[in-house]
């Protein structure tokens, strides 16, 4: 599937050197869709709306998933680990994780679920919510503490902290439901489902000032286990974020990890303290 990293090259133009470090921002938004390879979204152009992101913005070529199925790429993203490969896991996870990091910084951070059926939910599938994409759900310093537990609320809440005095939290992780995220809806769902929660986003002036939104995909379609779990689409957005640019660094899901804790100037945990960070794509 190399041949894919040369189409988005010359798509768009350029390729990565070395910048010196990974800035600060005070807003980073990060959301996750489902189980489509880069070729599906990015060479056919199977997202309009995405793909015409990432010929605007910083497009990470060769980015693969960890595993398959889904569970472990969520976990990979937040605690730096698997912790399961086992999407009906009922477990609780008693590791440090991004939250862990976030709480003792003071940093304010929520996950908007969408189809949560109410803030504060760690219950089971109440589809199209699905808990194995839903991973601070599992989270023992989530569940255990009510204030940190009330960070878990429906997407909603997404599009009226835009509009509030407040704003969105430091870290925001936004995930679509089964019909918007491409898993069980189509791929036109998912990135018209994108534009309504992104669009306004990028228009937000608290935003353009400094903030980073990351999109990616937990896995690749099935039928691509490269590296793991396949070849993703990872685009990088914001006013610190390169134009037009494609970077070739080989990235995984701990790099994202890393990089949202880069962003917020917060310690790495030690399972990603040596793994790159999205570096590259900021100017």
């Amino acid at each position: 599937m190399r041949h894919t990293f040369w189409i988005a090259l010359l798509m768009l133009g350029c390729f990565a050197t070395a910048s010196a470090a990974t800035p600060s921002s005070k807003h980073v938004v990060v959301v996750v869709e489902e189980n489509h390879s880069f070729d599906t979204v990015i060479t056919q152009g199977g997202m309009p709306y995405l793909k015409s992101l990432a010929e605007k913005h910083t497009l990470l070529i060769n980015y693969y998933a960890n595993h398959h199925p889904s569970i472990g790429n969520y976990f990979t993203m937040t605690t730096g680990q698997t912790i399961s490969t086992d999407d009906g896991y009922g477990g609780v996870v008693q590791d440090e994780n991004i939250v862990t990091q976030l709480v003792a910084a003071n940093k304010t951070w929520k996950m908007y679920g969408d189809s949560l059926p109410r803030p504060g939910y760690v219950g089971g599938n109440r589809r199209p919510y699905v808990k194995k994409h839903f991973p601070m759900a599992y989270f023992a310093n989530v569940r255990d503490d009510e204030k940190q537990r009330m960070n878990l609320v429906p997407v909603e809440q997404f599009e009226q902290d835009l509009k509030s005095s407040q704003g969105l939290p430091e870290f925001s992780m936004v995930i679509p439901d089964m019909d918007h995220d491409a898993h069980d809806g189509t791929l036109k769902e998912a990135d018209d489902w994108l534009r309504q929660y992104i669009a306004p986003l990028l228009e937000n002036p608290d935003f353009q000032k400094d903030g980073v939104l990351i999109i990616t995909f937990d896995e690749a379609a099935k039928s691509d286990s490269n590296h793991g779990g396949g070849h993703i689409t990872t685009v990088v957005i914001g006013p610190l974020a390169k134009e037009k640019f494609a970077d070739n660094t080989f990235y995984q899901h701990q790099s994202l990890l890393a990089t949202i804790e880069d962003l917020l100037g917060l310690p790495r945990l030690k399972l990603v303290e040596k793994v790159p960070s999205f570096t590259n794509a900021f100017k």
